[in-house]
């Protein structure tokens, strides 16, 4: 193995991420190696890591080798793998554009949640295509110290309970998980997000997002929340036939989301790579035995 591993860090709207490129898959990342990375005192830290490989290399994303080339390999911060992450498909997809490997445009990136489409713009947004949400049945609670408030249970490839408040700050510190009943509803977890209003379909949120703990930005609860908004508000294009189009405040920044009459979802937001450099690779072997 080379004694050096090249890395590279950006962020969406403030959910930032370490970029590892490796199109083979031949860099080992098992989960002690990934939240060493992404410590924000030892590592180099992050809300969570990009693998990049390509479909190919990948078992877990062989079959969409013909729809994409390129596989998102998402780790949590705590080095759990996911589903899918909204913020990281974007800053992915720049990633992508910086190295040479796509054009300005659309292109289709592999995820564990499918294959989503992206575009690239001119103006350096990136929109991405979410697919679709499903909106199991069912009450969910959620609870912060003595107050619980009603939760719309929303999946958007991973799973949220979105649940609107008075005041943000209600939701606490965020460190720990909040309280989500029934257990049943989310047995492999899942990511928690605290809304208010804003102005017409326009809204603020905070998150906790599963195995990384708040984060500046969440690009699925984004769109959990523009959904959970839009049928409490008696929204639905699926309905009336009309997109709808919610504003989402994240601590970083904002998100523009739209969904259509057949139910995609598109999410709109900038991408930022800040720096790159080199892993010790000696001392990734080492982080990763602990």
């Amino acid at each position: 193995m080379s004694t050096r591993i090249a890395f590279l860090k950006g962020h969406g709207t403030e959910n930032d991420f370490v970029i590892v490129p490796d199109p083979e898959n031949a860099v080992d990342l098992p989960p002690a190696a990934v939240a060493a990375l992404c410590d924000r005192r030892a590592g180099i830290g992050g809300d969570g890591l990009l693998h990049v490989v390509r479909s190919a290399a990948h078992p877990e994303a062989a079959a969409m080798a013909a729809e994409a080339e390129w596989f998102m390999d998402y780790r949590n911060g705590d080095g759990s793998v996911a589903e899918m992450c909204g913020n990281g498909v974007r800053v992915f997809a720049h990633y992508l554009q910086r190295a040479g490997h796509v054009a300005e445009g659309d292109i289709t990136v592999a995820t564990r949640a499918g294959v989503k489409r992206v575009h690239l713009a001119k103006n350096g947004d990136v929109t991405v295509g979410m697919g679709r949400a499903v909106l199991p049945g069912g009450d969910v609670t959620v609870s912060v110290g003595e107050h619980s408030w009603p939760a719309r249970n929303v999946n958007m490839g991973n799973p949220h309970a979105v649940a609107f408040v008075d005041d943000l700050g209600q939701a606490g510190n965020l460190f720990s998980p909040p309280p989500v009943t029934p257990a049943a509803a989310y047995p492999d977890g899942v990511n928690v997000e605290f809304v208010v209003d804003r102005g017409p379909r326009h809204v603020a949120l905070r998150v906790h997002e599963r195995g990384s703990g708040e984060t500046r930005s969440c690009g699925t609860g984004a769109c959990a929340v523009a959904v959970a908004t839009a049928r409490r508000d008696g929204a639905d294009p699926a309905v009336t036939g009309t997109p709808v189009t919610y504003t989402v405040d994240v601590p970083g920044g904002r998100l523009v989301i739209t969904e259509h009459p057949d139910g995609g979802i598109e999410m709109t937001g900038p991408a930022v790579i800040v720096a790159e450099g080199d892993i010790d690779a000696e001392w990734l072997a080492a982080a990763a035995r602990r």
